[in-house]
């Protein structure tokens, strides 16, 4: 066998990269690996080399730093340039550096120390001088998000980073000088400038009517002095100061003198007026405007160049004053530093919108609440109201005998046949309907159980009556009806075996508010008429209103039936709420209906009422279906009343269509469906069939499946059909023979022509 040359052993390691590699991990010692960085300190080889080294040979890298770090006798940042010289050979890192956190103005920041180290750099061009420190604030930027949240940050895609900065500027809402700060403070590094300011103008337009009196009396003179290209008085109302050269500071001048030095000149002023950028590159010898000459304080600062621009927003008004003074070569500013500066102070006039907003914002909050504390005292039950039900009230009462004296003054459920599904609120006044609606809550047993005050409960009825506007049908005693049929779909249908106390609860409660506030028109009419709630919402616009409503009387405390609930069992009342709600926007109704009668159709396979409690109440989604049902089952249950009940109540909810056909034909000039046109009154009974059979007839149909129960308002929906159709006969069988009329005539007329 011939003898192995080097040329070979390194010709097979190269074609067996993984057997060279297996080899070396095996064979190879920390201590070998080591001796390659035994080295001087300014010899330390390229990094890139030892980018394959395992654990054990970064652990023997580590141990010599640590004792190199405990023999070198200099200062704390050499030491720290030879760690991050060792770090960027373990990492393989192009470069590190450095930043420590000062404090300077009471504004905390980080500054650079040791820029760019990398294996082989020398610490001398690393140290950072510090007329050439960058620096940032403990909110701005990478570095100073770090040393901020004192957490290790991996960034993977550094471009991702670029619009961070801006971003942390942007977030800057509340006001127009932090937020310029923020971007000046940030690029100020930049900026090339012994000194600049930023003066900020006033931003009104017109004086109050009582600063316009003593110029109207003639005791004081018109303003004639410089105005903004938009017409406004050129008054700079804050200047912001910053000095760069010698010791950093910053300045802020409230309402500044006309003879402060940064505007004395008149050349801040001449910017605002006319909104030129101004380059003057010898400020002293300029005859127009009149610059200080002699130097400013104890340092020697004098004024040399000056570049001084206009800061204008998203709307082109001018909202303040840039202005740099001395470039710190000692040359004049060129056309580069005005593109720089130009730059700047758009973003600074693009960045006001942010806070503009903000502020538009702030004033549509504080408005909405104002009106909605306006609506309360008018719509909240006041103690006099309360009074009528809740009588004989002492201030001595306990809770106890606050409810005793309460279902007292209620009437009995027999009486008013509250567990009927034949219930009729007409012979009811509104006020008794308050409490028959406060007596369902005791009926269901959650007043004591959920410790609901006696005072709060009866606040929050007479409060949600309130809430109905006086209309012709969606009025409280639609909602009263709606509540009553829930009530008694849970206790006479026995649907409340599937649910618990707290879901009865929000299930009445969200049926008596469902369609609080309702103004007479659907949401289709909502949306052609561009109504703030079509553009408020979405979809499902009047049940979304009805659902904000409602939560927002629970927000008053003095209204809030479920004040004594904890937070999960409110969320999931909430939640309810939502649910029962929206499901009575009819146009969601088609969606439901296929789901409830696969619940259905299971039920009625178990032959044990165990089997089927089970296979519902252990599912909240089969539980929310039935809920949603119901809901639809309780808005149309006047189709089920008897028929003198039925029929005064069609009348009602037509003439109501009708008045939001009149509306249609002369505020939105459209055409209304025959369903609102008054004119075609004459085929209500036609509609009311296609409306039993479109709509209501699966609805009863199926419920008297789920529970025979139920039945009486299937059998009651029936007997109106029967009723509907003689009449919608009556009116065919009168069109049939106008039209046989009408076609006798024109034969007739045609034989004469």
């Amino acid at each position: 066998m011939g003898e192995i040359s080097k040329d070979d052993v390194e010709k097979y390691l190269e074609n067996n990269p993984q057997f060279a590699k297996e080899y070396y991990d095996k064979k190879l010692r920390a201590e070998v690996v080591g001796s390659v960085f035994k080295v001087n300190p300014g010899d330390v080889k390229d990094g890139i080399s030892f980018k394959e080294m395992t654990k054990l040979e970064e652990c023997q890298v580590l141990f010599e730093l640590m004792m190199e770090i405990q023999e070198e006798a200099s200062s704390v940042e050499k030491i720290v340039h030879k760690i991050l010289q060792r770090l960027a050979q373990l990492l393989a890192a192009d470069r590190c550096s450095m930043f420590i956190q000062r404090s300077r103005n009471g504004i905390p920041e980080v500054a650079s120390r040791l820029m760019d180290v990398t294996p082989t750099s020398k610490y001398e061009s690393n140290l950072v001088p510090p007329e050439k420190e960058v620096v940032f604030p403990l909110d701005i930027g990478i570095v100073g998000w770090v040393a901020h949240t004192k957490k290790v940050f991996n960034i993977p895609d550094v471009k991702k980073m670029l619009l961070w900065s801006a971003n942390k500027v942007f977030e800057e809402l509340t006001d127009i000088e932090r937020q310029f700060h923020k971007a000046l403070y940030t690029i100020r590094v930049y900026l090339n400038c012994e000194r600049y300011s930023v003066g900020l103008l006033d931003m009104t337009k017109e004086k109050e009517f009582y600063d316009e009196w003593p110029i109207k009396l003639g005791e004081a003179e018109p303003y004639k002095g410089p105005k903004t290209p938009d017409g406004r008085e050129v008054n700079f109302y804050k200047i912001i100061d910053y000095i760069l050269h010698g010791k950093e500071e910053i300045k802020v001048i409230p309402s500044p003198p006309p003879d402060h030095w940064c505007l004395a000149s008149g050349l801040p002023t001449y910017v605002a007026e006319n909104g030129f950028i101004c380059n003057m590159m010898n400020a002293p010898a300029d005859e127009y405007f009149t610059f200080q000459k002699e130097a400013f304080d104890e340092t020697g600062w004098i004024i040399k160049n000056v570049l001084s621009l206009p800061i204008v927003n998203k709307k082109e008004e001018i909202v303040g004053v840039a202005t740099f003074y001395n470039r710190k070569d000692g040359k004049p500013f060129d056309e580069h530093d005005e593109q720089l500066t130009e730059m700047l102070t758009q973003f600074l006039g693009w960045s006001v919108l942010n806070t503009d907003t903000y502020d538009k914002m702030n004033k549509l909050e504080n408005r909405k609440d104002i009106a909605q504390e306006m609506l309360m005292y008018q719509t909240k039950a006041t103690a006099a109201e309360i009074q009528t039900i809740l009588v004989s009230v002492n201030e001595n009462c306990d809770e106890k005998q606050l409810i005793k004296i309460l279902k007292e003054e209620l009437p009995e459920p027999k009486d008013v046949e509250l567990y009927e599904f034949r219930f009729s609120d007409f012979p009811v006044t509104e006020h008794e309907l308050i409490k028959c609606g406060i007596r369902m809550f005791f009926e269901i047993n959650v007043v004591e159980k959920f410790k609901v005050p006696a005072e709060v409960l009866t606040r929050w009825m007479y409060t949600v009556r309130k809430g109905y506007r006086d209309i012709t049908y969606h009025n409280w005693r639609h909602g009263f009806n709606v509540g009553q049929t829930m009530f008694t779909l849970l206790m006479t249908g026995r649907i409340k075996k599937y649910y618990t106390d707290l879901e009865a609860f929000a299930m009445v409660s969200a049926a008596f508010c469902h369609d609080i506030d309702h103004r007479g028109t659907n949401n289709l009419y909502q949306m052609k008429s561009a109504s703030p709630l079509a553009r408020l919402h979405g979809s499902s616009i009047l049940e979304r209103h009805h659902l904000e409503y409602s939560k927002t009387l629970l927000q008053d405390e003095s209204l809030n039936i479920f004040q004594n609930l904890n937070k999960r069992q409110y969320e999931t009342v909430l939640h309810l709420f939502e649910v029962a709600i929206i499901a009575t926007d009819l146009a969601l109704y088609f969606k439901k209906r296929t789901m409830f009668q696969k619940i259905v159709d299971a039920i009625e396979k178990m032959e044990k009422e165990e089997e089927a409690i089970k296979y519902i109440s252990m599912d909240p989604t089969k539980k929310e279906v039935i809920m949603a049902m119901m809901m639809t089952g309780c808005d149309l249950s006047a189709i089920t009343k008897p028929w003198e009940v039925q029929s005064k109540v069609a009348i009602m909810v037509a003439n109501e269509f009708w008045e939001q056909g009149d509306l249609e034909r002369t505020v939105l000039q459209q055409q209304p469906i025959p369903m609102m046109d008054r004119n075609k009154g004459e085929e209500l009974p036609k509609l009311q069939v296609g409306f039993i059979d479109f709509v209501c007839t699966f609805v009863y149909k199926e419920f008297s499946r789920f529970h025979k129960e139920i039945t009486p308002m299937f059998d009651g929906l029936q007997n109106n059909r029967v009723e509907w159709k003689s009449r919608a006969d009556v009116y065919e069988e009168k069109m049939k023979k106008i039209e046989e009329e009408k076609k006798r005539q024109e034969e007739e007329a045609a034989k004469k022509g």
